[in-house]
């Protein structure tokens, strides 16, 4: 960024300041934006490995089941093992799976509801199918034909295949266990089965995995159980729910195993949601985007607050300027004046004894402009230095607006304005009898300077309970409703005066409103009922002569 302009002058130092507080801004803009999306990236990789360990859990959780099924298989089908299909061209029947001690058809220990375990034997040349034990429905029975003959055969120790075989059948669930023989060439010579339990193989079995096994890396777990890290939902493949920990967990933190041919169980792993402490290092990173955009707005306000400044004092600057360029020019005419015809008077130039005194009556006349002015810089000057003082003492406000209206006498003749008065006689009011005195000054002046030359301009005193109020009015072009209370700031001027050739300092009415405030009242404009404006002041704790006379003679018999 170059600090010159094009023609080699130096860039102003407002707009540098600008420049680089816009800066500032689009930077802290940048920082926040780079902030949010690094950390958005590492809660999504976060939640990506709390995503992979669900997953990673479900998979050991299929796992577990596998092996667990795979060793009641193991168990139950063990005594295949012993049949020796080479020496022995007569297999044995179905009954020598059951296990010593139980009774065969007896019903499944775990649930009431579950069928009666039978055993059986399917002679694969033949298609004949020996059960022992009461026989399941038809339905069951061929689709167990069907299902064995087609069956592809899964690979197992000592030759022998064992199958697992869950279906739906006339609306109720089986799982069916069953091992193919084979004899000496190879060639599939029968399968031996039973009905599992499928609660017995259900709940049991996974709530024993939830307890015994690590379903996450131990490593990050220590000890924690299982269950106080994640839940469990085991499904059978037609969606009916054999296993189900407590309590369950919701969190986006899911995986699961579908079902399929190979998979009759299916599972869903559900992590809770404040198991990234442990599982992450450092924890799911919290989102920081209220406190960036906390410092990004704080920033903006800031940078804001620095740009109305500066606009504010470069209105300031302008506008003291033109208060200096004002004030000169005010100084300068009456100053003018004094010098012209005190220079007539010493030399003697007056012709006759009417010039003399009306160069008298100039120069007296200018000479007050030039104090009044005077008096309202300094007034001006205090305000701004917040050392405004008045001394105010009960004062009979008739004589006080009276001997303003004298003051200001010879400068309304000069404009050929009439000062009517109309005072209510007997209020009285403490008051600054200095302050209040300019106060009346600055109003008649400012009806005199903007109101048409020639024209009256009335000041009336009355009383209103314990308030007395003090109205100017002209017969100028009035005061629009949206500047009523904008004249009364300092340096400001009606947009309809803003190019006309009326001198004035901008610092009047707000002397005027300051020395008002300063004794507790109130200061507005509104409408004259005759057209044109009309300056309000008001001031506290008035009351009448007679009242006060009474007060004090009470106060002297106490």
């Amino acid at each position: 960024m170059s600090f010159l302009r094009r023609d080699g002058r130096p860039r102003s130092r407002a707009t540098v300041l600008v420049t680089l507080l816009l800066l500032t801004v689009a930077l802290a803009a940048v920082l926040t934006w780079q902030a949010y999306d690094a950390a958005r990236s590492h809660r999504e990789t976060a939640e990506r490995v709390l995503t992979d360990y669900a997953s990673f859990a479900s998979w050991r959780l299929h796992e577990a089941g596998k092996m667990e099924m795979g060793g009641m298989m193991e168990r139950a089908l063990s005594p295949l093992i012993l049949i020796d299909t080479r020496s022995a061209p007569i297999l044995p029947g179905p009954e020598m799976l059951v296990p010593t001690g139980s009774k065969i058809g007896t019903k499944c220990a775990h649930a009431p509801g579950d069928p009666s375990r039978y055993y059986f034997r399917a002679d694969l040349q033949t298609g004949v199918v020996d059960i022992v034990g009461p026989p399941p429905p038809p339905g069951v029975l061929a689709s167990l034909a069907d299902t064995i003959a087609a069956w592809k055969m899964w690979e197992s120790w000592d030759g022998m295949n064992i199958v697992p075989f869950f279906r739906e059948v006339e609306g109720d669930s089986r799982l069916l266990m069953y091992g193919v023989k084979s004899d000496g060439a190879g060639k599939r010579i029968a399968a031996y089965g039973f009905e599992a339990c499928l609660s017995g193989f259900g709940a049991p079995r996974f709530k024993a995995i939830m307890k015994n096994w690590h379903l996450l890396p131990p490593a990050l777990t220590k000890k924690v159980p299982n269950e106080s890290l994640l839940s469990v939902v085991v499904s059978d493949s037609f969606g009916r729910i054999v296993y189900e920990s407590k309590p369950q967990y919701t969190s986006r933190y899911e995986g699961g195993i579908v079902p399929s041919s190979r998979v009759f169980l299916s599972n869903r792993v559900t992590l809770r949601p404040d198991a990234a402490e442990k599982l992450v290092i450092g924890g799911l990173p919290r989102s920081r985007l209220p406190l960036l955009l906390g410092l990004l707005t704080l920033t903006t306000v800031m940078v804001g607050a620095a740009l109305v400044q500066l606009r504010r004092e470069h209105d300031l600057a302008r506008l003291r300027s033109d208060f200096v360029s004002s004030v000169s020019h005010e100084l300068r005419t009456p100053l003018a004046q004094i010098r012209m015809f005190g220079e007539t008077l010493r030399l003697g130039r007056v012709r006759s004894e009417e010039e003399r005194r009306r160069s008298l009556d100039i120069i007296d006349q200018e000479a007050r402009r030039l104090t009044h002015l005077v008096e309202n810089v300094l007034h001006f000057s205090r305000s701004e230095r917040q050392q405004t003082h008045i001394a105010r003492e009960d004062s009979a406000l008739s004589p006080e607006v009276a001997s303003a209206l004298e003051l200001f006498a010879p400068i309304a003749s000069a404009r050929g304005v009439t000062v009517r008065a109309d005072l209510e006689e007997g209020i009285v009011a403490p008051v600054d009898r200095d302050a209040l005195r300019q106060v009346l000054i600055n109003l008649l002046d400012n009806a005199v300077k903007y109101g048409p030359q020639g024209a009256n301009v009335t000041v009336a005193l009355t009383l209103h309970g314990d308030r007395a109020i003090i109205r100017v009015d002209d017969h100028g072009p009035g005061i629009d409703a949206a500047e009523r209370e904008r004249i009364w700031t300092p340096f400001y001027r009606l947009e309809r005066d803003a190019g006309s050739a009326v001198a004035g300092s901008g610092i009047g009415l707000s002397v005027v409103r300051e020395l008002i405030n300063a004794h507790g009242g109130r200061s507005w404009a509104e409408s004259a009922p005759g057209g044109g404006a009309r300056l309000v002041i008001e001031l506290p704790d008035a009351r009448r002569e007679a009242d006060r006379a009474r007060q004090e003679l009470t106060t002297a018999g106490d």
